[in-house]
C-alpha cells in the first residue's frame, strides 16, 4: 500500500477518534489491507500525534488471550501506543472514569508492567522480570470504531489497537526477594472480575501467551521486525492484554478485580 493510501486511512481513523464515530471496517473497502499496512497506519498516526504534542507512555498488547480469538475472529496479538493522557493511576486502588468520549467501550482486566530496561529475548520469565521495575493490576478501556465489534486483525490494529484508556493500580516493586515468586505465579494466578459486586468472569494468567511476562517477550520480538517502531525501552508502561473476555461497560457501574495468589492489589473503577 502506498503512502497516499496510508495517509488517507490515517485521516479516516483520526476523524473517527476525534468525533467518537463509527466506521466501516477498512478491509471492507480495501480487501488487500493487511497487518503490515495497519502498522504503517499506526506509525503515521503516531508521527502526527507526537507533532501535536502527545507524549508516549508505553504500549498496549492486545489479543494475547488465545481463548477469545474465535469470538472476535482475530488470531494473533497486536500492539499500539498508549499515551500520558490516556494512562490514569488509581489512588489506593480506586478510580473513576468518564466514558462518553469512547465508542462501544469495554473493560479488560490486565497485568501492567513498568520497564527498568529493555526486555531480553528469552522464555525465562525470571530473566524478563529482572528488567521490570514494577507490576500492577490494570483495567484497559478498549473501544471499537467498527459496528458491533466486527473487524479483522488489520482493522483493529490500525484503529489504535482499540485503545481508549488504561487505569493502573498500586504498583508492586519487583525485587530480588519476590522476582521468582512473581514469575512462578504469573501463569497460575486466577483473576476475578466483578460488576457491582457480582462476579462476571475469571481468567488465568496463562491465558495471556502462557504468562503476561512472556507477552513482553512476544512484543520485543515483533518490534525487531518493525523498523518504523522503536524497541521497548526503560520507563515504558506496557499492559499485556486481557485475562478474561472484554466486557461492555455503562455509566453508573462499579467494576472490581481480584488477582488472587499473585498478590497484586485489585482495582475498583467507577464508570461515569
Amino acid at each position: 500500500m502506498n503512502a497516499r493510501e496510508i495517509a488517507e486511512i490515517a485521516d479516516e481513523l483520526v476523524a473517527a477518534y476525534t468525533s467518537a464515530s463509527i466506521l466501516a471496517p477498512i478491509t471492507a473497502a480495501r480487501p488487500a489491507f493487511d497487518v503490515a499496512d495497519a502498522y504503517a497506519v499506526l506509525a503515521e498516526i503516531e508521527t502526527r500525534r507526537c507533532r501535536e504534542g502527545w507524549q508516549p507512555a508505553g504500549r498496549k498488547i492486545g489479543f494475547t488471550n488465545r481463548t477469545i480469538w474465535p469470538r472476535y475472529g482475530v488470531y494473533q496479538p497486536m500492539w499500539a501506543r498508549i499515551w500520558t493522557h490516556t494512562v490514569h493511576h488509581a489512588t489506593e486502588g480506586r478510580a473513576s472514569l468518564a466514558i462518553a468520549r469512547f465508542v462501544q467501550p469495554r473493560l479488560e482486566p490486565e497485568v501492567v508492567f513498568k520497564l527498568r530496561r529493555p526486555i531480553p529475548l528469552t522464555d525465562d520469565a525470571r530473566a524478563v522480570l529482572r528488567c521490570v521495575e514494577w507490576v500492577a493490576a490494570g483495567f484497559e478501556i478498549v473501544q471499537s470504531h467498527f459496528v458491533d465489534w466486527k473487524f479483522k486483525a488489520p482493522d483493529c490494529t490500525a484503529a489504535f489497537g482499540l485503545h481508549g484508556a488504561l487505569i493502573v493500580g498500586t504498583p508492586l516493586p519487583v525485587t530480588d526477594a519476590n522476582c521468582d515468586f512473581i514469575a512462578a505465579q504469573l501463569p497460575k494466578f486466577v483473576a476475578t472480575l466483578a460488576r457491582d459486586n457480582v462476579v462476571i468472569d475469571r481468567g488465568i494468567g496463562a491465558n495471556v501467551l502462557d504468562s503476561p511476562a512472556l507477552a513482553l517477550v512476544h512484543l520485543a520480538r515483533v518490534l525487531i521486525g518493525q523498523p518504523q517502531a522503536p524497541v521497548l525501552a526503560a520507563n515504558e508502561i506496557v499492559t499485556t492484554g486481557t485475562l478474561t473476555d472484554a466486557w461492555p461497560i455503562a455509566r453508573g457501574e462499579t467494576w472490581t478485580s481480584d488477582y488472587g495468589a499473585l498478590g497484586l492489589e485489585g482495582l475498583e473503577l467507577r464508570i461515569e
